[in-house]
C-alpha cells in the first residue's frame, strides 16, 4: 500500500520516554512538501511529488492510482509526458503499409497539426485545446472536407495514446467537441461538349487521356500507367492492373488504389482510338520500381509517354499538360471540378443514364464499396418517376368492366 510521506517534517521517538514529537527536517521550506509513493503493478516503486497546502490533492492521487491498479485501469502518470509529435510518428508506422498514404499523412502532420500540437505532452492536450484548434483551422479558411480529414487524422493518434496507455481517454471525444463533418458536393458532370474541346485542344500526343478516362472511367495515375498489353481483345475489356505514384519526389509502379485490379468492358470505340494513337506512337517500354523507390523494376509497355520516352508525374501531366489545354480550349478551368477525375465522372453519367446498375458501375470505377457510389451518383440516375406513376395506375385506374345487371 502506498503512503503520502511529508518531506519537510519527521516523527522522532525518545528513546526514555517513547513519546513522539514532530520536528523540522533539512529540506524544510524548500522544495515539494508532499511526496506520494507506491508500487506500481511490475512492482516498480513509483512517486510523484505536490506542493505545500496540497496534501488532500495527494492523498486523492494516491487513492487514484491504488483504485486504478484494483481495476486494471493503471496507466504510468509519467507515460503522457510522451510529446504529440513522438506518438503520430510511432502511429503512422501501423497506419498503412501504402509508403505513398504515409507520405500524404505525413504531409498533413506536418502542415496543420505539428505547429499546434507537436510540441505538446499527450497528457497535456484537454478538449478546450482540441477546440482552439478547430477554431484556428477553420479561420484559415480550409474546407470542411480538409478539416474533417485533419480531426479524423488527430484523434486516431490520441486512440493510439489510450492504446498505449499513455493517457486514459481521447480528448477529442468529449460532447463539448463538434466533429467537423466532411462537404457533401453533389458531383456535376462535364457536357459532352466541354470534352470534345478540351480533347481538340490536347497536343495529339496526349489526346488518349479522353477516352481512357471518360470512355474507360480509368484514374489518372492508371491512364499514365495503361499499357495495350493490358486489353483483352477476344472479351473487349481492359484489365486494369496499375498506376503510376510519386513517392518522395520517385515515381514507382503499384497496383490501383486501394490494392485491387479490376476489369472494365471495352468499347469498340475506344478500341479504335487506341489502335489509331498507336500507329502515331508505338507503346514505350518503361521501367519503374514496383511499389517503393527501393522495390523491384518493372518493365511495362506503356501506351502513352513524353516526347522523350520518359512518363509524367500526375502533379507535372496537370501542370504541362492537362491545365494548359483549357486555356488553349477557351475553358475557364475550375480546379475543384476540371481535374482528371472528371472524366470519371462523365463516365458514370453516361452509364448510369444507359441503365447500368451501382453494383456494376462500382466495379467498373474501382469502388470497394457499392454504397459510396451510390452516394456519389445518386442523383444522376434516371428519374423513375414515370414509371412509378404508371404501376400505380395499373392499380387505381384499372379498366372498367360493365357489371351483370347492366349487361342483362
Amino acid at each position: 500500500m502506498g503512503h503520502v510521506q511529508d518531506r519537510w517534517w519527521k516523527e522522532v521517538k525518545d528513546p526514555v520516554t517513547q513519546e513522539v514529537t514532530r520536528v523540522k527536517t533539512s529540506l524544510y521550506g524548500t522544495g515539494l512538501r508532499y511526496k506520494v509513493r507506491y508500487i506500481d503493478p511490475d512492482g516498480v516503486e513509483r512517486s510523484k511529488s505536490f506542493p505545500d497546502r496540497q496534501k488532500k490533492k495527494a492523498e486523492d492521487f494516491l487513492i487514484e492510482m491504488e483504485s486504478d491498479k484494483r481495476e486494471g485501469k493503471y496507466i504510468d502518470p509519467n507515460a503522457g509526458k510522451t510529446l504529440l509529435r513522438d506518438q503520430a510518428e510511432s502511429w503512422l508506422k501501423g497506419y498503412s503499409a501504402d509508403a505513398a498514404t504515409r507520405q500524404t499523412i505525413a504531409s498533413r502532420l506536418r502542415s496543420q497539426i505539428y505547429p499546434f500540437f507537436g510540441h505538446r505532452q499527450v497528457g497535456a492536450i484537454t478538449p478546450q485545446l482540441v477546440r482552439d484548434w478547430l477554431g484556428e483551422l477553420q479561420e484559415k479558411g480550409l474546407g470542411a472536407t480538409y478539416q474533417a480529414v485533419l480531426f479524423e487524422t488527430l484523434s486516431s493518434i490520441m486512440n493510439s495514446a489510450v492504446d498505449d496507455k499513455r493517457i486514459h481517454r481521447n480528448p477529442c471525444k468529449v460532447n463539448s467537441i463538434k466533429r467537423p463533418q466532411r462537404s457533401s458536393r453533389k458531383v456535376v458532370p462535364w457536357a459532352e461538349s466541354r470534352l470534345h474541346k478540351l480533347q481538340l485542344a490536347l497536343d495529339a500526343r496526349f489526346k488518349i487521356v479522353t477516352p481512357l478516362g471518360a470512355g474507360c472511367g480509368l484514374r489518372q495515375g492508371e491512364i499514365l500507367a495503361f499499357s495495350p498489353d493490358d486489353i483483352d481483345r477476344d472479351s473487349m475489356i481492359i484489365n486494369v492492373r496499375r498506376q503510376i505514384r510519386s513517392i518522395n519526389r520517385g515515381l514507382v509502379f503499384s497496383l490501383p488504389k486501394r490494392n485491387k485490379e479490376r476489369q472494365v468492358p471495352l468499347a469498340a470505340g475506344v478500341l479504335e482510338a487506341i489502335d489509331a494513337y498507336m500507329e502515331m506512337y508505338p507503346p514505350t517500354a518503361v521501367t519503374l520500381p514496383w511499389d517503393q523507390p527501393r522495390g523491384s523494376r518493372v518493365t511495362v509497355n506503356l501506351l502513352m509517354v513524353r516526347e522523350d520516352g520518359g512518363v509524367y508525374s500526375g502533379d507535372l501531366f496537370n501542370k504541362v499538360v492537362w491545365v494548359p489545354a483549357f486555356k488553349r480550349a477557351g475553358l475557364t478551368y475550375e480546379k475543384r471540378q476540371d481535374g482528371m477525375h472528371a472524366m470519371r465522372h462523365l463516365y458514370a453519367s453516361v452509364l448510369l443514364a444507359q441503365g447500368v446498375s451501382i453494383k456494376e458501375l462500382a466495379e467498373y470505377l474501382g469502388h470497394e464499396d457499392p454504397g459510396f457510389t451510390l452516394r456519389t451518383y445518386t442523383h444522376l440516375l434516371p428519374s423513375s418517376h414515370q414509371r412509378a406513376r404508371k404501376a400505380v395506375d395499373g392499380v387505381f385506374r384499372a379498366r372498367k368492366t360493365p357489371s351483370t345487371s347492366q349487361t342483362a
